[in-house]
């Protein structure tokens, strides 16, 4: 199975002000490529030759692990992203309620934890089976799947997604990417 890039759902320069074009031609055309062209390299000959994305995620460890993670997670990033944001649904709304106890204190939490996270990785909000919702920090190309939990939304903190907008101003690019959630898509996971 060759593995392909996802198409994005809105232009390279449709979420900017917020994250520029360069970014998105760097951090979906070149760093997201790079990990789909690396793991199509190295699956050939290996049981994860025929699985789909979130499988070998799953089940793969080393290199193999690391692209494919890096793939699913940008993925479902971009993904999560919107130049048309709408209010939240209420069901997103009535959900992060009740696991945070309101919506603003979800935000402060999220950005503390995304500012939190020592080094590359990504935060995610997930939901665990009995369907209650808390926030994850993943170092590198962790991801949420491994442990059981369903992700729901994520932001990227490696420096790449946001070293050309914000430099090494961090809250400034997950201040920008709270402008740019796709409310819709994250109610629609829950």
């Amino acid at each position: 199975m060759t593995h392909v890039m996802p198409q994005l759902a809105y232009g390279l320069d449709a979420l900017s002000p917020y994250m520029s074009k360069e970014t998105l031609e760097f951090h979906y055309g070149k760093h997201l490529q790079t990990y789909v062209d690396n793991l199509n390299k190295l699956i050939p000959g290996t049981p994860y030759e025929d699985m789909p994305l979130e499988e070998i995620l799953k089940k793969a460890e080393g290199g193999i692990f690391n692209n494919a993670a890096q793939a699913w997670n940008h993925t479902f990033f971009f993904q999560s992203l919107t130049p048309g944001q709408s209010d939240m649904p209420a069901k997103l709304v009535e959900a992060l309620t009740e696991s945070f106890g309101s919506v603003d204190t979800f935000k402060e939490l999220f950005t503390k934890a995304a500012l939190g996270l020592f080094g590359s990785g990504w935060v995610w909000l997930v939901m665990d089976k009995e369907h209650k919702l808390s926030i994850v920090q993943e170092s590198n190309a962790g991801n949420p799947l491994t442990k059981g939990l369903t992700p729901v939304m994520v932001i990227d903190v490696w420096e790449h997604a946001y070293y050309i907008d914000y430099r090494n101003r961090r809250a400034a690019y997950i201040e920008a990417f709270w402008k740019v959630v796709d409310w819709n898509v994250v109610a629609e996971r829950i």
